[in-house]
């Protein structure tokens, strides 16, 4: 059957068409157009974009990716934050551990390919446990080690395929040549909790990292003699760069900085949200451990979106920095984006207040 949207404004979020009608049969979209289509559905004023993509997160509520109906419920809870896609992320952990969260994720993906509901699965990160002792942030150091092929691999096969990212410090001994394999792998390096110089940065881009770990946060901070690894991955436009969205991970001038050097084809929102289970807890806007050390983002992306347009982004750059650029970085063509042929995974928000107000994942209204 097939069924017509029509909206205030429709984001792809490449381009916006106001008014705007979307067209879905089978679950996919048919129809992008400006306009309305009179035998279709009015959405009273909404705006139409892609729901959004999450690749950071390691929890939400009382659920964690540790097992595959945790994973599952995280899928099912983020549907009412307008996240229909994510990248459920690991931190390090014993080997066994990250074993069996790889082993849940590919349960959790076959799982929801055999009918199961909830935001789909891209696959998982790996924050870790390939990072800096010096720059562990919330990390348990008993956990790090130093760059293993051979361990990497046994996470690979265990995930049945679906590892998509690991996080790696690359001055660690041996960083760049597991970066080189890694990404000759078909895995995207992404450096993080690093105390990487700028050379050794560049020279992990040169190796063929494309992404950078919640960016200033876990990092050498910024010197004007020793820019270290924030300035080497803000420079290359090969590099994707993820911040967290909260205010109190990265301030609102150092976003808006971020935004004007990266613009939206780099800039990624992510949550990093995680469990309310663990020892961390919410505080002033951010996830804290007991000393006070920073465990987690505060907001999921709905919320961070509404930060960056009231920080001073342009709406359609918040919107693809939730939606087209890290499905993009991730190596999705499916979601993120309003395209023909792309799954209809699609939100309403109030053009005001940007509140979200439908969920729609296959076609399907959900919320």
């Amino acid at each position: 059957m097939r069924e017509s949207l029509n909206a205030a404004a429709v984001y792809t979020p490449v381009n916006a068409l106001s008014p705007g009608t979307v067209r879905i049969e089978g679950g996919r979209i048919v129809g992008i157009e400006k306009g309305r289509d009179r035998r279709g559905e009015d959405l009273d004023g909404l705006i139409i974009c892609p729901g959004w993509v999450d690749v950071h997160i390691h929890g939400l509520g009382e659920y964690t990716v540790d097992d595959s109906d945790g994973l599952l419920g995280i899928a099912e809870g983020l549907l009412s934050r307008g996240v229909t896609a994510f990248l459920p992320t690991v931190a390090s952990a014993p080997h066994e551990e990250i074993l069996r969260v790889c082993r849940s994720v590919a349960a959790a993906i076959d799982a929801q390919r055999r009918g199961g509901s909830g935001a789909r699965i891209l696959g998982l990160g790996l924050e870790g446990p390939y990072i800096n002792p010096k720059r562990k942030g919330a990390h348990e150091e008993d956990f790090i080690r130093t760059p293993s092929w051979e361990e990497f691999l046994s996470y690979w096969r265990a995930s049945a395929g679906a590892v998509r990212v690991v996080t790696v410090a690359p001055e660690l001994p041996g960083g760049l040549k597991f970066i080189e394999r890694v990404v000759a792998h078909g895995v995207t390096v992404s450096i993080g909790h690093t105390d990487a110089t700028y050379r050794e940065a560049v020279a992990a881009i040169t190796a063929g990292a494309t992404r950078a770990t919640h960016l200033f946060n876990a990092m050498r901070p910024i010197h004007h003699r020793e820019p270290g690894a924030v300035i080497a991955c803000l420079e290359d436009p090969r590099v994707h760069i993820e911040l967290i969205c909260d205010l109190v991970h990265v301030s609102a001038p150092m976003i808006r900085l971020v935004h004007r050097l990266t613009g939206s084809a780099r800039l990624i929102a992510i949550s990093d949200l995680i469990s309310e289970r663990g020892p961390a807890g919410l505080v002033e806007g951010a996830f804290r451990l007991p000393d006070g050390t920073l465990a987690g983002g505060g907001c999921a992306l709905d919320e961070a979106v509404r930060t960056l347009v009231k920080v001073g982004l342009p709406l359609d750059d918040a919107l693809m920095a939730a939606s087209a650029t890290p499905a993009r970085a991730c190596g999705e063509t499916g979601v993120g984006l309003l395209r023909l042929g792309g799954w209809a995974d699609l939100i309403a928000l109030d053009p005001e207040t940007l509140v979200l107000r439908r969920v729609y994942l296959g076609g399907k209204r959900v919320l």
